[in-house]
């Protein structure tokens, strides 16, 4: 599954792209060629969220690219989502098994060594996600910086599908790529300004490290 996420890990998140639609910044994703897309979307109501990732997953049928839920499993189950990300706080992956099936992917995020090897162990895991590995502004409460070696330490406790997130920008992408990412999740080094300047900026770093 590695392959199929493409080096960016692209995360809409409804706050952080204000007025601009979730659904066209799905499209014009997807269109560049990102095979990962996240709808994340915190504090709207439940009717409002079931919309925006219907939106979205139209928006990105037929183009080669996946849409996957932050969080909510009911919801990628009921707009047939590629996937859905969890926190620790969130649904154990088995209980989201049960709502999303068998031919739903789960992404786990994990922030230190303990999480990391229970997410490696847990057959209903299908992508281990390791972060921040750098200062963040998107989560009010972060949790602890983890750094590269933390990234560099992960890839060799699993084989799983990794995904490095927090604070990765066009600058230090390469660097997070090198450590053994197989993606990196981008947040507001994408949402925050021009969406098209800012992916065209990702897309090129990660062409870079190729």
């Amino acid at each position: 599954m590695s392959g199929s996420l493409g080096p960016v890990y692209a995360i809409l998140d409804a706050t952080a792209l204000g007025e601009r639609s979730p659904a066209r910044g799905a499209e014009i994703l997807a269109r560049a060629g990102v095979r990962s897309i996240q709808l994340r979307a915190k504090g709207v109501s439940d009717r409002r969220l079931h919309a925006l990732a219907l939106e979205c997953q139209q928006a990105v049928a037929g183009t080669g690219a996946s849409l996957w839920i932050d969080d909510r499993s009911d919801v990628a189950a009921a707009v047939g989502a590629a996937g859905v990300h969890l926190g620790q706080r969130d649904l154990p992956p088995s209980a989201a098994r049960t709502v999303v099936g068998a031919a739903c992917r789960i992404g786990l995020s994990t922030h230190d060594g303990e999480q990391l090897a229970a997410a490696d162990a847990d057959p209903e895991v299908d992508l281990v996600a390791v972060g921040p590995v750098f200062p963040t502004t998107s989560k009010a409460s972060p949790d602890p910086v983890v750094g590269l070696e933390f990234v560099r330490r992960a890839r060799t406790a699993t084989a799983k599908p990794l995904v490095a997130i927090g604070g990765i920008d066009a600058g230090n992408l390469a660097a997070v790529l090198a450590a053994g990412a197989d993606a990196v999740a981008v947040l507001s080094a994408l949402c925050r300004g021009d969406l098209e300047e800012n992916l065209g900026r990702l897309l090129a770093a990660a062409r870079d490290a190729a």
